[in-house]
């Protein structure tokens, strides 16, 4: 079981509209595994549930996690308002992260859309392959881009055409004439579904973190489940528990 932690922020700073960028001093940078994510506890008790927020970035050395996310509602918009030395109560690390075993050596699609983009940070840091990186984004507003050109080809989608290819990330593939072996993404469902169609007309496998509204974080509620193509061993029905069977699946083992 995994157990509530009191960390401290080391920064934070807005990067885009609405999308905060902290870095927190914690043990758990130690373990802490690309697509992995923490449970983000509010100190106000109407908002008793933790927020689920992706890992962007690690630092063992320094013992530090970075997280980036977008305001969404009382919650986050608390987290925007803490400053250098603030406490922070976390749970993690939680899910089960990309299967960096899979991509290596090989040609592979990193793909990252909206708030899905930040974990693509750590997976690129952290996989030995040939990296294509593929993102989309709204706007011009390109959070992450420096940081993501450090560790691969860097290809941008955004829906108004302010920057890169005019619309999503397989429009950037297609313009792009961009080929890959294995896909490792995050993003929302309509991406999702896009990738899983794109890697099974093509026979190479697909790795898919879901991104769900979640309670607990840890499993006991079944507040985040998805259907799955097997009967699942701890259900013993066709679904699975994002938040710790997943947020990461092979997308031909999931329905979507």
């Amino acid at each position: 079981m995994k157990q509530k932690h009191t960390a401290k922020v080391l920064s934070q700073r807005e990067i885009a509209p609405d999308i905060f960028d902290m870095w927190i001093e914690t043990p758990l940078a130690a373990d802490a595994k690309p697509g992995q994510f923490l449970g983000v506890y509010p100190r106000d008790r109407s908002t008793l549930l933790p927020r689920p927020i992706s890992i962007c970035e690690t630092d063992a050395a320094r013992g530090a996690l970075r997280i980036v996310y977008r305001v969404a509602g009382a919650g986050t918009r608390e987290f925007s308002g803490y400053s250098q030395g603030d406490a922070i109560s976390l749970l993690g690390n939680l899910g089960n992260g990309f299967p960096l075993e899979q991509g290596a050596g090989k040609k592979a699609f990193l793909m990252g859309g909206g708030i899905g983009v930040p974990p693509i940070l750590e997976l690129a840091r952290r996989l030995e392959a040939e990296k294509q990186i593929v993102v989309g984004y709204r706007d011009g507003n390109l959070f992450l881009k420096e940081d993501l050109q450090k560790y691969g080809t860097l290809h941008i989608a955004t829906e108004d055409g302010s920057a890169g290819t005019k619309g999503n990330v397989m429009d950037a593939i297609r313009e792009n004439g961009l080929e890959a072996e294995v896909i490792f993404a995050c993003g929302p469902m309509p991406m999702l579904r896009a990738i899983k169609a794109y890697a099974a007309e093509r026979d190479i496998p697909a790795y898919i973190s879901l991104e769900e509204h979640m309670a607990c974080g840890v499993g006991a509620c079944l507040g985040c489940v998805v259907k799955t193509k097997e009967v699942h061993h701890h259900s013993h029905v066709p679904n699975a528990r994002i938040c710790t069977d997943g947020p990461v699946f092979e997308a031909k083992e999931v329905q979507i």
